[in-house]
């Protein structure tokens, strides 16, 4: 279903949904698509119970680290732990980091084929990663691939 189509439906089944929708206007949303899936879950965690603008520091610094770009799996890997450390990744979220990058690496987690899964499927390959809970994997699907109907 389109964004279209939604409001839409919206305005047909609700009076009061229909005043807001006319009176705020279509909804604007659009997905996140610079990056690969791995860069996106790999901010998912760095941003993590922080503040934007502190996550958006230690994301800034942890690219800085390969040359103003996110890590491939086996980059990240490869990179020591003090490294990381210094760019204000904490030891348990390079934990997670690590796990995303070895899963990835391995094919546990398909990140190439997720835009061709289905919903479920997308949730439990990225739960299986340390530190990527439902909910995590939830706003990948709906900011990171544009699914519409995540609950």
């Amino acid at each position: 279903m389109s964004l279209t189509r939604a409001a839409a439906h919206l305005k047909r089944a609700d009076p009061t949904l229909a005043r807001v929708i006319r009176r705020v206007g279509p909804c604007l949303f659009a997905p996140r698509r610079e990056g690969t899936h791995f860069d996106a879950v790999l901010r998912a965690i760095v941003y993590q119970q922080l503040s934007g603008k502190a996550a958006g520091t230690i994301l800034g610094r942890v690219h800085g680290v390969y040359g103003g770009r996110s890590p491939t799996p086996d980059e990240l890997l490869a990179t020591p732990e003090e490294t990381l450390r210094a760019a204000g990744l904490s030891r348990q979220k390079q934990g997670y980091a690590r796990d995303l990058a070895a899963k990835v690496a391995a094919g546990a987690v398909p990140v190439d084929a997720l835009d061709e899964l289905d919903d479920e499927a997308i949730i439990a390959a990225l739960t299986s990663v340390k530190g990527v809970g439902r909910w995590t994997a939830q706003m990948f699907l709906m900011f990171r691939l544009g699914r519409l109907d995540v609950l």
